[in-house]
């Protein structure tokens, strides 16, 4: 097997031009699609390539936090660092000055992120394989060390990781072909928040037309009745069959949230995303309960495990949007989804860099985890920066062949 010792970590501010009105929402207003980069640099020309995601400003900051948390990866070889990663994790979370500014979320947690799926990347291109592969080619004991399951130890043990892993695996077969015909995609750029309705309408058509069963429309305007015309107007527009998902970005205090929610529900949403305080586990179960059985969706602004075990508990959560660049990454993403499935939540992450890593993070998820294979999110407007862009033919993902996380931007990105 082959070996890589880090020898240089390096990061980098990367901001992108948006289009008029792309990325708007209802608290989002004039969004810079950014990353923070992690590049790990090992022997010859072999480099692992990590993101986090940010609209732009304080993308720096990040990148500072990132070069403090990378010290003591530099000279490790990568297949020793990755035997055990979840406990090298859990020093770098828990790093005991660093912390203070987290605990597990903000800037710290962000550039954890984007440090681990630069590990992973790199781990992938050791191997030579693209990193789907490398994970559904772990044994379960393997998996489990890449995890930090403290905090979880209530509903999540070590031996129910491994019981939830062994249990899926004989019926592998039955979901691989999930590999050949790809992993359904939903559109998310029909409808921001600025689009007016004939180009909310063009784009929805022209999306279903591409092979696309589901759509998002952003709400959240201060006029509340522009949410509902839009709404309806759109389900006129793409008929009974289409799934449509509403996302409010948090904009609601609960008693509106309720209001609001349910006036939209009457357009049948699949589901209702983000619809008050990402924080506010108990708002967000009181407002399930009053909207069922249509659903809610969170996790854009979810940013640590045990906040997911909270809103699980709480049956606070209809889709579990869980993020590889917003939690602390890829490893706490499958902690997450084995949570996922222990609740019996279903998994459709939130795309922060673009579908590129989760592409690969769905198929482990459905053929290891057992997970079904509902929709991945589809966010083109950053496709042209990366080196292997995800393809998507007929509504679906095509599953990337080339070694490692996908992630490599180009140089003129």
């Amino acid at each position: 097997m082959s070996t890589s010792v880090i020898q240089k970590i390096t990061t980098c501010d990367r901001r992108f031009k948006m289009q008029p009105g792309e990325g708007a929402d209802s608290v989002h207003k004039e969004p810079q699609y950014s990353f923070a980069v992690t590049e790990l640099r090992a022997g010859g020309q072999l480099a692992g390539t990590g993101l986090t995601f940010t609209l732009g400003a304080g993308n720096d900051i990040v990148c500072r936090a990132i070069e403090f948390l990378a010290q003591p990866l530099v000279g490790r070889e990568i297949e020793e660092l990755m035997a055990n990663w979840g406990a090298t994790w859990r020093e770098l979370a828990d790093h005991h000055q660093f912390r203070w500014l987290g605990a597990h979320k903000g800037i710290v947690h962000l550039a954890l992120a984007s440090l681990t799926n630069a590990c992973f990347d790199l781990w992938a291109k050791t191997r030579g394989v693209p990193l789907w592969k490398l994970l559904l080619e772990l044994k379960p004991e393997e998996l489990v060390r890449l995890l930090d399951l403290s905090y979880l130890e209530d509903v999540l043990t070590t031996d129910d990781a491994l019981a939830i892993l062994r249990q899926h695996q004989s019926s592998r077969p039955e979901r691989e072909p999930i590999l050949k015909r790809g992993y359904p995609g939903y559109d998310t750029s029909v409808g921001w928040i600025h689009y007016d309705d004939e180009l909310i309408k063009a784009n929805a058509r022209r999306t279903v037309a591409a092979g696309f069963k589901g759509v998002k429309l952003k709400v959240g305007s201060p006029d509340t009745a522009r949410d509902v015309r839009r709404a309806f107007l759109l389900r006129e527009a793409l008929g009974p069959e289409i799934l449509i998902m509403l996302d409010a970005n948090q904009i609601w205090p609960l008693p509106k949230a309720i209001r609001t929610c349910l006036e939209l529900t009457k357009m049948n949403p699949y589901w209702i995303e983000e619809p008050t305080h990402p924080d506010d586990v108990a708002a967000h179960q009181t407002l399930a309960r009053a909207i069922a059985p249509v659903k809610i969706a969170v996790g854009e602004h979810v940013s640590h495990r045990v906040l997911w075990k909270n809103f699980f508990q709480a049956q606070a959560v209809g889709f579990c949007q869980a993020d590889c660049t917003r939690l602390g990454g890829i490893n706490e993403w499958i902690a997450v989804a084995l949570l996922g499935r222990k609740f019996g939540v279903p998994l459709i992450p939130h795309v922060g860099e673009v579908g590129q890593i989760h592409q690969h993070l769905v198929l482990f998820n459905h053929i290891a985890i057992g997970n079904p294979a509902l929709f991945l999110e589809y966010i083109p407007h950053l496709r042209d920066h990366f080196r292997q862009p995800a393809i998507v033919r007929g509504g679906a993902y095509q599953t990337p062949q080339e070694p490692g996380a996908s992630t490599d931007l180009k140089e003129t990105a």
